[in-house]
């Protein structure tokens, strides 16, 4: 080599030959970004499992069911979502609030419009007085977003999230997020579905921060008593514990009022409730709700939400308070499932299942059958409720979700789309006559 030049050593990026395809270069990226994934969300695992969450299978059979049966009509019962829009006054109130420059900017924490609304909902729909608009109530991007944020209020690692199974799990993903810990409170038939609290080990309550519940709740549809918050209440003082109140469904109930853990005598000095327009106001889309109760820890919240969002449109906040302040939307929407829930029950109790029609939410949960005996003398037996779950959508076209988490049980949603009562009806005889063709074992 001549006397001043450079030798340059180029270093070129590993070939990688993929079977019936080109070569292709693998890039600097893709060797070192799957080291760096957060141990949270599986470390260098990450993507690398053949796991298929449980609503992912549900999605595949019913493509798969489409498949196999062409122009069939397949019914869909397991989406837990309202089937109609929300309500027309309610979107009229929506582009009125949207057409205001006042509410174009960033909302933050919301101004006083949803709280006010919410405080006087609590008071006229759920009995609950004397909650503080200005430092009592904050809205939410919809109560998923509340639960996923509150956990960085209180948990540190090592504490522990009391969560019900089955149940609804984005508190306790994030408090593990967090190094926490999660102790489950199984949910069964014989204790009506509530937690039992003299359950948890001493060492256990010793570092609980929390306590989760849902009621009327996700997935068993049952309800909680004045004397079950009356003694969660007991229990969270006695613990120092927070309880958390994820009210989502509160508002659909078939008899009474509904029932607000805040309605309870001390229940603001231990807690927070969650409510949702998601629900009560077929405003599923528009992620809106507000989280109420004791000031220390609804400020908490705000101080964390300041820092993970920039607050939802005002906009939507007033759409949702004018829904608040109209319940007889809640009423008419709760009083169409209740109606389609009489039914259903009717339906499975004739198939053999042992369906109760809840006190409220859109939810019927009864327990997997073992086997199915088919009209030609064919015999299906069952190991688990996934096993009920995927032979349903597969020869039945009806889709449920499955439950293994405490037994094998079935949730059935009354949310199946149907423009008017008169084709509610003709679905309802469907289903009807689509389980009159077995005969179940339990």
């Amino acid at each position: 080599m001549a006397a001043g030049s450079i030798r340059l050593r180029v270093r070129w990026p590993s070939l990688t030959v993929v079977k019936g395809r080109r070569p292709e270069f693998q890039t600097m990226s893709e060797s070192y970004i799957q080291n760096l994934f957060a141990e949270r969300i599986g470390g260098r695992g990450y993507g690398k499992s053949n796991a298929i969450y449980k609503f992912e299978k549900i999605k595949r059979a019913k493509r798969a069911a489409m498949a196999a049966h062409p122009g069939a009509e397949i019914i869909d019962m397991g989406v837990g979502e309202p089937d109609e829009m929300a309500f027309p006054q309610v979107v009229d109130k929506l582009c009125v609030e949207a057409r205001k420059s006042e509410n174009r900017g960033y909302a933050d924490n919301g101004d006083m419009v949803l709280r006010e609304a919410a405080a006087r909902y609590l008071e006229r729909v759920c009995g609950v007085s004397g909650i503080n608009p200005e430092t009592e109530v904050i809205h939410s991007i919809g109560s998923k977003a509340a639960l996923s944020i509150l956990p960085a209020a209180l948990i540190n690692p090592g504490d522990y999230v009391l969560m019900t199974i089955p149940g609804y799990p984005v508190f306790g993903t994030h408090a593990k997020y967090y190094g926490g810990l999660v102790h489950n409170l199984a949910l069964t038939e014989e204790n009506q579905f509530l937690p039992n609290l003299d359950s948890v080990p001493k060492e256990v309550l010793g570092r609980t921060k929390a306590l989760v519940l849902n009621y009327p709740n996700n997935p068993t549809g049952a309800s909680a008593t004045p004397e079950f918050f009356e003694k969660a209440v007991a229990f969270a003082r006695g613990n120092n514990v927070v309880i958390i109140h994820d009210a989502a469904y509160a508002a659909l109930v078939f008899e009474g009022k509904p029932l607000s853990f805040l309605a309870t005598p001390g229940a603001k000095d231990v807690g927070i409730e969650l409510h949702s327009a998601s629900k009560s106001f077929n405003m599923t889309g528009w992620r809106c709700g507000f989280v109420a109760g004791n000031e220390r820890l609804v400020k908490a919240y705000g101080d964390i939400k300041d820092n993970t969002d920039s607050g939802q449109f005002l906009a939507i906040q007033h759409a949702a308070a004018y829904g608040l302040e109209h319940p007889e939307i809640t009423e008419q929407i709760a009083a169409k499932y209740s109606r389609r829930m009489s039914a259903l029950v009717e339906i499975l109790a004739q198939a053999g299942f042992k369906a109760r029609k809840p006190k409220g939410s859109f939810f019927l949960y009864v327990k997997a059958p073992q086997a199915a005996l088919k009209g030609d003398g064919t015999k299906v037996e069952f190991s688990s409720a996934e096993d009920v779950s995927q032979w349903l959508i597969t020869e039945k076209l009806i889709s449920s979700v499955p439950w293994d988490d405490a037994g094998a049980y079935l949730r059935f949603s009354v949310t199946f789309v149907a423009k008017n009562e008169a084709e509610e009806a003709r679905i309802l005889g469907e289903i009807r006559g689509r389980f009159s063709e077995v005969k179940f074992e339990f």
